[in-house]
């Protein structure tokens, strides 16, 4: 839970992770997960409006919450809560979707030091958007892999996403197969242990070689990356994976990372020049999603924005705003508030899968 301040200053927060309690499984139980919502909700709301230095949640002008798409039994623990407390001290209500959340991040105003977010006037509130519409949003998380037109808000053209898996699954895939800690995420543990590998050790294919489009596709690499370490496995006469030595495991984390950005780098390109002849203008890239907090594809992603005729600009939430946190549900109902957009609480569903669509 997070409160924030309409010119983006998050004046308290309040996490409660789940990580250990998944951390055995390789992978979040559902069941666990409710439960473990409906046990700190309370504790959560109550320590961020502590951390604002505000006195209960009558003291907020508005109530903003996630409601999907995601695990539709942990959404509505979040969901009747906020429509309980926006009824209870009848504030403005707003159901939030979870990926326009992760893509409204990269407008958050925040200062080089990404410690503490830059404010407006004490007087007014407001400041200018890091990254004004319309701009190029690449969303890169454990569940999607979208490249995005984004006009305004609530206005989002799909270019293109992926026809299986996500680079976030593949991410936590490729650690499970390493034997990797998955508890505080694949994508951080491979990344990690990637840096002491050599990228071009293990030869992986580059996925939809064939297909001139803006669509991702992981499942085969993925797949590839299992093949290629078995294969290792075997020429080292061993019987698993697991049982790889720690270099070895370092040069597959390695080439995975290197052939998957690669895939990001190739389409991201096509999209660029496809925008690039359109008239609206289009010259600055927004990374959101949890695995833009990568610094390899950060880095590579930034490079490509520098070395077009035309360079554009990117822009990156601090790495501790790309993955799911309460300010990213907060700063997504001020951005909706500030366009006059909101919710009734009474009837406020919540959505497993919830397509973007398009408001003109």
């Amino acid at each position: 839970a997070a409160v924030v301040r309409s010119d983006g200053v998050i004046l308290g927060e309040s996490l409660a992770s789940q990580n250990e309690i998944h951390e055995e499984f390789g992978g979040i139980v559902p069941g666990l997960a409710k439960n473990a919502h409906e046990e700190k909700i309370d504790s959560v709301i109550q320590e961020a409006i502590a951390n604002a230095g505000l006195s209960s949640v009558d003291d907020v002008d508005a109530i903003g919450v996630t409601v999907g798409p995601g695990l539709e039994i942990c959404l509505r623990v979040g969901c009747n809560k906020a429509r309980e407390l926006a009824m209870e001290y009848n504030k403005p209500f707003v159901g939030i979707h979870h990926l326009e959340a992760h893509i409204l991040m990269a407008r958050l105003p925040f200062d080089e030091s990404a410690q503490f977010i830059t404010g407006g006037s004490d007087g007014v509130h407001e400041s200018k958007r890091a990254i004004d519409f319309p701009f190029l949003a690449l969303l890169v998380s454990g569940g999607h892999c979208q490249l995005m037109k984004c006009v305004g808000i609530g206005r989002y053209e799909i270019i293109g996403g992926t026809i299986d898996d996500s680079l976030g699954e593949a991410f936590d895939k490729t650690a499970r197969l390493l034997g990797l800690p998955v508890g505080g995420g694949g994508g951080p543990a491979v990344e990690r242990l990637a840096k002491e590998g050599d990228p071009k050790a293990v030869l992986l294919p580059i996925p939809l070689q064939k297909r001139k489009d803006c669509d991702f596709s992981y499942a085969g690499l993925k797949t590839a990356v299992r093949m290629k370490s078995e294969k290792i496995a075997a020429e080292r006469g061993l019987e698993s994976v697991d049982e790889l030595s720690h270099e070895d495991k370092a040069n597959v984390a390695a080439s995975f990372q290197n052939v998957a950005i690669k895939h990001i780098e190739q389409r991201l390109k096509r999209t660029m020049d496809m925008l690039e002849s359109e008239e609206d203008g289009i010259r600055s890239l927004a990374v959101v999603g949890g695995v833009a907090a990568n610094k390899e594809l950060r880095s590579r992603l930034d490079a490509i924005c520098a070395e077009r005729t035309d360079p554009w600009k990117m822009f990156v939430p601090p790495a501790r705003l790309c993955t799911d946190q309460g300010s990213m549900s907060a700063w997504a109902a001020i951005e909706r508030i500030m366009v006059g957009s909101s919710d009734i609480p009474d009837n406020q569903e919540v959505f497993a899968r919830f397509p973007f669509q398009s408001k003109d």
